[in-house]
């Protein structure tokens, strides 16, 4: 039995077709898992930004017991959630992990310090007091923040950092 070009031509359509299919569901996997890896960047990012506003939404607090226990529950679940979401970043991402921890050691420095002059401020009873005259200053947030998205990006893929970024956090006002 002699070998023929059909049989050829049938062999390498059948490894073109298989090797096709590899390719594609490598390709496919790899877009998931940066999917999933975007979806968890940002659902860590959203806890950091529901703990930042929890001065304004101390400053605003009704002036009631039940409404002090739901701050503070919230804040409790707010904590839980850090704590869920860097353990997720440590397992699936080590250097997204130690930026995050820094994000976040930061926002407990900066935001916790303002929630706690927030609970001193007497309570506000009418609408127009809601307004708040003062903004919290989140520069060293907001720094750290943005050193976690960049090494966030990176591992996705986005663009390169270098591999030992270091983390700078911002010179104190009046050094």
């Amino acid at each position: 039995m002699t070998w023929m070009a059909a049989q050829t031509t049938a062999v390498l359509a059948i490894l073109g077709a298989a090797l096709t299919a590899l390719l594609s569901y490598g390709l496919n996997r790899r877009a998931a898992r940066r999917e999933r890896r975007a979806l968890a960047f940002s659902e860590a990012l959203s806890v950091i930004e529901d703990y930042a506003e929890m001065p304004y939404r101390i400053r605003r607090r009704p002036g009631t017991l039940e409404g002090r226990q739901q701050l503070t529950e919230e804040v409790s679940r707010i904590y839980s959630r850090l704590a869920f979401h860097q353990a997720l970043l440590d397992i699936e991402t080590p250097k997204v992990a130690a930026a995050y921890r820094q994000l976040v050691n930061e926002a407990k420095v900066q935001v916790g310090g303002q929630m706690k002059t927030a609970w001193q401020k007497p309570v506000r009873v009418d609408d127009a007091a809601m307004n708040l005259e003062e903004h919290y200053d989140r520069k060293r947030v907001d720094h750290a923040r943005d050193h976690c998205v960049a090494t966030m990006r990176a591992v996705l893929g986005h663009r390169r950092i270098p591999a030992a970024l270091p983390y700078e956090p911002p010179a104190q006002e009046g050094q």
